[in-house]
């Protein structure tokens, strides 16, 4: 990992990690890091130390809806929508729109208006996870317990 100037994206979550206290740097990956695999491959650590971000729209009110999960599961959308109402696909434009961010750089912080956040609590498996930081090339680590610690979001079995 190089420490080249930071995008825009990654600029934005990183002042806000400072803003927060958060001891960890933003840092850019030689690859992409726009899918979990990518990120874990570049980082050399398990699939699931990826702190995946994967946006919904919530039906009643266009809310971004952001669930936080390990790299190596899938969301399961029954139990999102029971925790948090009707679901609906986030397409490329909404997910920029709504959060700030383009997809592959999706952060837990640092959002345009602030989404509704679960995370998941197959996270804790592991002491040190990796998320986005704005951008699909910007990653920045944290243990399960900053996530929540960051974002204020709930822990839920959502996997």
């Amino acid at each position: 990992m190089t420490q080249t100037p930071l995008p825009v994206g990654a600029v934005r979550v990183a002042t806000r990690l400072a803003e927060l206290g958060h001891p960890h740097e933003v840092v850019m990956l030689p690859v992409t890091g726009r899918t979990a695999a990518d990120a874990a491959a570049a980082l050399g650590v398990e699939l699931g130390q990826i702190a995946k971000s994967i946006v919904f729209r919530r039906a009643s009110d266009d809310a971004a809806v952001l669930v936080v999960t390990s790299g190596d599961l899938r969301v399961d959308e029954k139990k999102v929508s029971a925790l948090v109402g009707a679901l609906g696909r986030a397409d490329a434009d909404f997910v920029k729109a709504s959060t700030g961010f383009s997809i592959g750089g999706v952060s837990p912080v640092a959002h345009t208006t602030t989404p509704v956040i679960l995370i998941d609590a197959e996270l804790f498996r592991f002491t040190q996870v990796w998320a986005a930081a704005g951008h699909p090339y910007a990653v920045f680590p944290l243990s399960p317990a900053e996530l929540v610690q960051l974002t204020g979001a709930p822990v839920a079995e959502i996997a």
